[in-house]
């Protein structure tokens, strides 16, 4: 799956407002950080952040096809690689902090295995795990509980479907929590990562050796990432 001639691979990345950059009014967000970073390194692939605010599994299963293969830029041509983040807004309770989760762990396991199998015949995927929240400050919207525990068992589920199906997958959620002052890295509203959380996030996606690998790069190519 490398480029055609001389032309650069393509990296689809496919989510949520995580992707779109939300709450980092500094940098763009963490794909925009990694974008611009990659975009002045002659080897690195194209970058295609299509995140949607709100999305979850379902809309993303829906239209991820459709966005993938109109970017391949030459004929007949279509990206190599797939970036997928999502499963954020799947945790969320509806209604009260014990309400029930908009896709329990077992039905989004089952989507997200389905997705993966569907995804993998087509393209090199790659999936991100999931950030944590401010419990403190829910709910979200006035009718949205994100828990930890939900968001860490629906990690741990990712975790295996993308073990079972050979793709490589970075978890982010134990290790953003052991983070000295991590809750000071996410937005009032709870959710969403200001400027530095989208920042921890860029610096540990640049060393993400199944990336870089495919990337054609070493997780090193590049100095401590500026902090914009």
């Amino acid at each position: 799956m490398s480029g055609v001639g001389n032309a650069p691979k393509q990296l689809v990345v496919l989510g949520d407002s995580g992707v779109h950059g939300w709450g980092d009014r500094v940098g763009g967000g963490w794909c925009q950080r990694l974008r611009l970073e990659w975009m002045n390194l002659p080897v690195a692939p194209v970058i295609y952040p299509l995140g949607i605010r709100g999305d979850g599994l379902e809309r993303v299963a829906a239209r991820w096809r459709a966005e993938w293969s109109c970017r391949g830029e030459l004929r007949r041509q279509r990206p190599q690689g797939l970036l997928l983040s999502v499963g954020l807004n799947d945790a969320a309770r509806i209604g009260r902090f014990d309400g029930r989760p908009k896709l329990d762990v077992d039905a989004f396991a089952f989507g997200l295995g389905q997705l993966l199998s569907e995804m993998r015949t087509e393209v090199q995927v790659f999936v991100l795990g999931l950030t944590p929240v401010d419990e403190e400050v829910m709910p979200f919207a006035n009718c949205l509980w994100y828990r930890n525990d939900q968001i860490h068992a629906t990690e741990l589920a990712m975790a295996e479907q993308c073990r079972d199906a050979d793709v490589p997958f970075m978890a982010l959620h134990e290790g953003m929590q052991q983070e000295p002052g991590w809750l000071g890295w996410v937005e009032p509203d709870g959710i969403h990562l200001n400027a530095d959380g989208h920042h921890w996030i860029h610096h540990q996606i640049r060393q993400w050796p199944a990336l870089t690998e495919w990337a054609g790069m070493s997780p090193n190519i590049t100095n401590t990432p500026m902090r914009l």
